[in-house]
């Protein structure tokens, strides 16, 4: 499946290259690493580490051409890990979720000085696959349960032109809503359940990437003349 994804991502970014090339649209493509953790699940800190790659269109809407309306396609995973961490003040044991998404972010960028661009959107999200480990083991969940199929975030862009048409990108996605729930048992008091806790779980989400923009204009500097000449 994964496999799959990705070769469709690869053919649809050869055919909006070709598309955007005679066409007042940018193509672009975008390779990076999401560095990811998930807010609810009692495992703390950035610790997963996944692909973000994937096609992207920017649709200048001003005649200057510092606004854009940017619409990508990505091959996005995010999760959460933890080797050990302190639930309750116990141990807990080897913790692992990998979270697959297909993403549709749809973005408004302002740029500046052709240099520099800010953006923020929102982003729909399939899960695509899924996969659990808790206590070294691994669970049977899939996408049938129990998480959520569907993901909905909000964004913010920040990109930084390197050379040319090579831009780096840094970008913070969260949640909206909540893609599933966990019931947390009280492990000094087992026998409790009045102690037990349910938590919604959020993906949060840096990514770090560069950027291509395919037919963008390059702007020279215009070379000034020697004085006397």
């Amino acid at each position: 499946m994964k496999r799959f994804i990705l070769v469709a991502i690869f053919i649809l970014s050869v055919f909006l290259i070709k598309e955007t090339n005679a066409q007042r649209f940018q193509g672009a493509l975008s390779a990076g690493l999401n560095i990811t953790q998930v807010d609810g699940d009692e495992v703390y800190g950035f610790k997963h580490y996944g692909l973000n790659i994937g096609p992207s269109v920017l649709i200048p809407f001003t005649k200057n051409k510092k606004w854009t309306i940017t619409i990508e396609i990505l091959y996005s995973q995010v999760g959460s890990y933890e080797k050990y961490a302190n639930v309750d003040t116990l141990p807990r044991p080897y913790y692992k979720i990998n979270l697959d998404y297909v993403q549709v972010p749809v973005l408004v960028h302002f740029i500046d000085k052709n240099a520099v661009a800010g953006g923020v959107g929102f982003s729909y999200g399939q899960l695509v696959d899924v996969k659990e480990w808790r206590h070294g083991q691994r669970t049977n969940t899939n996408l049938q349960g129990p998480y959520k199929i569907r993901d909905y975030d909000v964004l913010v862009d920040i990109k930084i032109k390197l050379w040319q048409r090579l831009w780096l990108n840094f970008r913070y996605t969260y949640s909206m809503l909540n893609f599933g729930r966990e019931l947390y048992h009280n492990q000094l008091y087992p026998n409790n359940p009045n102690l037990d806790h349910t938590r919604k779980l959020y993906n949060n989400e840096l990514a770090f990437r560069f950027t291509y923009v395919f037919n963008q204009e390059i702007i020279h500097k215009k070379q000034t003349k020697p004085k006397g000449h």
